[in-house]
């Protein structure tokens, strides 16, 4: 499997950065993943660094090859959110660590993705966004049911209440898995917090389809740079992890 992949993760207009990012690659399998601390909760880098790292140990000791992608995913957000529940098992309802999560698996020339609350995945494709989740929000569902426009979405009040989250009740959160897709050389992934997506447009975030072999990083770095001049002055963390497929 060929792939060139970035990383990203800007501080924003906040005093502390909540977000945490992990690319791992291990021959023909790869694991990407977005963790968003919610900055309304106690100890949202706590509860982001918690699930990055069972995220990881979950990959790590999984078979290889990886024969159920999509079971996998599935344990392994579901391992990330008992461990920030963990966090907060002792503490109040309305403070226990909390977090967004986005996370995708490639497999040779496939990948396979799930989400919980308003981090995303994109995939681009020939200069277009191709597919992108839908993020579990209120405003989602309004603007789902044709009741308000993408450009409404940005500006309406609730656009930061999440609906599904990893940590907080022990029950498993709601999470949306898009199933498999076929990779074309050339296609690129991206996961992204809200603090990257809300500052930036479809127009900006295909920029990354136009950047030349070996410049993935380079091309991450400004679309984050833009984001994060567009929310100032109060503009969240902004993390992305990002994968351009090149080939089997």
């Amino acid at each position: 499997m060929q792939i060139e992949h970035a990383e990203l993760s800007l501080l924003g207009n906040r005093e502390e950065n909540q977000d945490r990012v992990a690319v791992v690659a291990d021959g023909d399998d790869a694991l990407l993943a977005v963790v968003d601390g919610m900055g309304g909760h106690a100890d949202g880098a706590r509860a982001a660094e918690a699930a990055v790292r069972a995220m990881r140990e979950e990959f790590g000791a999984s078979s290889r090859p990886v024969f159920d992608p999509d079971g996998l995913l599935h344990l392994t957000l579901g391992r990330a959110h008992d461990a920030v529940v963990a966090l907060g098992r002792s503490l109040p309802a309305e403070v226990r660590p909390r977090a967004t999560c986005a996370a995708c698996l490639v497999r040779g020339e496939s990948a396979f993705w799930a989400h919980v609350g308003d981090s995303r995945v994109y995939l681009l494709r020939g200069g277009r966004v191709l597919e992108r989740t839908r993020d579990h929000t209120h405003v989602e569902q309004l603007l789902r049911a044709g009741r308000i426009t993408e450009g409404q979405a940005h500006e309406h009040p609730m656009r930061n209440y999440v609906e599904s989250c990893l940590g907080g009740d022990p029950a498993l959160p709601e999470m949306t898995h898009g199933g498999r897709r076929t990779l074309k050389p050339g296609d690129v992934l991206l996961l992204c917090s809200d603090g990257l997506w809300s500052g930036v447009t479809d127009a900006d975030i295909i920029s990354l389809c136009g950047s030349s072999e070996g410049s993935l990083v380079e091309a991450l770095a400004e679309l984050g740079q833009r984001a994060v001049a567009a929310n100032a002055p109060f503009a969240d963390n902004a993390s992305a992890a990002a994968m351009r497929w090149l080939g089997a």
